[in-house]
C-alpha cells in the first residue's frame, strides 16, 4: 500500500464534494484526485502511477514529461489548462474532460532540491473550469498534504 493513502483518500474524496457544491463550472468537476510517485521508477525513468480519485476509471501510470500530470510532474510547477484540447500531448483518460489543473506535491526544500511526491489532479466537463482561485487554494492543500502525509 502507498504511504499516505488513507489522507489522499480522504483528500480526493473532499475535494470531488466540495467542487460539487459550488456554482458552475466547478460543480461540473468530473474527476478528482491523486497520483504518486511510483516507488519503484527510476531516477531515469520515473513515473507517476494511479492514487485514490473520485470520478470515472483512469489511467494507471504515467510517465514525467506526458500530458498534463507528467508535465507538472517533471516541472513541479501547477499547470492549469483552460482548454485541454489546446494541450500538446493531452493524455484523455477521460473524453468528458475539457479543463483540468494539476498541481505538484513537492516535499523538502529549504536549501535542498524539493522532491515531487505526487500530483493533485482535478478534471473539468467545461472549457476553462479553473481559475487563479483554484490554483491559489489547491497549492495550498498541495503543501499541507507535503507536510502532514507520511511520504
Amino acid at each position: 500500500m502507498i504511504k499516505g493513502t488513507g489522507n489522499l483518500a480522504n483528500a480526493a474524496s473532499l475535494l470531488w464534494h466540495a467542487y460539487k457544491s459550488l456554482p458552475s463550472p466547478s460543480n461540473q468537476v468530473n474527476w478528482a484526485g491523486f497520483y504518486v510517485l511510483d516507488p519503484k521508477s527510476t531516477q531515469s525513468k520515473p513515473h507517476l502511477i494511479l492514487g485514490p480519485f473520485q470520478g470515472k476509471v483512469a489511467c494507471q501510470t504515467i510517465a514525467f514529461g506526458k500530458g498534463v500530470c507528467g508535465a507538472a510532474a517533471e516541472s513541479q510547477t501547477t499547470q492549469l489548462v483552460p482548454d485541454v484540447e489546446q494541450f500538446p500531448g493531452h493524455i484523455a483518460c477521460d473524453g468528458d474532460s475539457r479543463s483540468e489543473i494539476v498541481v505538484p506535491i513537492v516535499v523538502g526544500g529549504k536549501g535542498e532540491a524539493g522532491k515531487l511526491v505526487a500530483i493533485i489532479d482535478i478534471d473539468c466537463a467545461d472549457v476553462s473550469g479553473f481559475d487563479e482561485v483554484d490554483k491559489k487554494h489547491l497549492e495550498q492543500l498541495g503543501e499541507l498534504l507535503a507536510r502532514s502525509c507520511d511520504w
